[in-house]
């Protein structure tokens, strides 16, 4: 069976070489090009490759917020593509994850497409993951929030910018969120969101709401020690004594 293959590189004379040295694999089917990671993680969602070359230095979404972004329960197997510098190729080389440095060598190419093939056959995605944790948190990279969420509308998948959503709220097995007047579904549990948002500009409140905290209007005690609060879109929210320790703390 073909080995399904998506190029991402926001650079189209890179994306013409990897093509033209992919040709000599007649394992591989290259199912599609992106020039950037908008589209990437798009296209991952929708084509479900198994392979995916990715480069890392791309604008808007670079490689690893493509990673971040979908989730890596969600990523395939992927080769990273990269112009960086010389201690970030230490910390690649450290934790054992492939990468090829531009311009692409045949040469290297194809001894990273040979680990990738053991890596389809092998079921070894756990101790992949893993690598990739080590890497993203040797290069600061898991320091860094999440900026986009995908979500599924109208039979498309569209990506929100994270800092234009007001408020989450917590909707059996998804998160509905509310951005612009709108609101889609986001299929995530909310205490797994919290910990890809920027506590610096959103809160939990209660346990089934987030809320962006610039976009907080008033505060109203209520008897029971909770509060009610309004946010900049109207919506009139609770404020529940479990969390109003911290989200107090956190407004001084």
């Amino acid at each position: 069976m073909k080995i399904r293959t998506l190029i991402v590189d926001d650079e189209p004379i890179a994306r013409r070489g990897l093509r033209s040295l992919l040709k000599a694999e007649l394992d591989l089917e290259i199912i599609g090009e992106c020039g950037d990671g908008i589209q990437a993680v798009e296209d991952i969602a929708s084509k479900n490759p198994d392979l995916v070359l990715l480069d890392i230095q791309m604008p808007e979404l670079d490689g690893f917020s493509v990673i971040e972004t979908l989730g890596l329960e969600r990523m395939p197997a992927f080769i990273f593509i990269t112009a960086y510098d010389d201690f970030a190729v230490r910390a690649f080389r450290v934790h054992a994850l492939d990468y090829l440095l531009k311009p692409v060598k045949a040469p290297l190419l194809r001894a990273a497409l040979e680990r990738a093939r053991m890596m389809l056959t092998a079921n070894v995605r756990q101790q992949e993951e893993q690598r990739l944790t080590g890497l993203l948190r040797e290069l600061g990279a898991a320091q860094r929030y999440a900026e986009h969420l995908v979500v599924k509308a109208n039979g498309k998948l569209l990506v929100l910018k994270v800092r234009e959503v007001l408020w989450f709220e917590a909707y059996g097995d998804y998160i509905r969120i509310h951005q612009n007047g709108k609101k889609f579904l986001l299929r995530e549990k909310i205490g797994s969101l919290e910990a890809r948002l920027d506590p610096a500009q959103f809160l939990r409140i209660h346990r089934s709401t987030i809320v962006k905290l610039d976009g907080l209007k008033e505060l109203t005690p209520l008897t029971n020690g909770d509060y009610s609060t309004i946010l900049s879109d109207g919506a009139q929210l609770t404020l529940s004594r479990t969390y109003r320790e911290k989200f107090f703390s956190r407004l001084r």
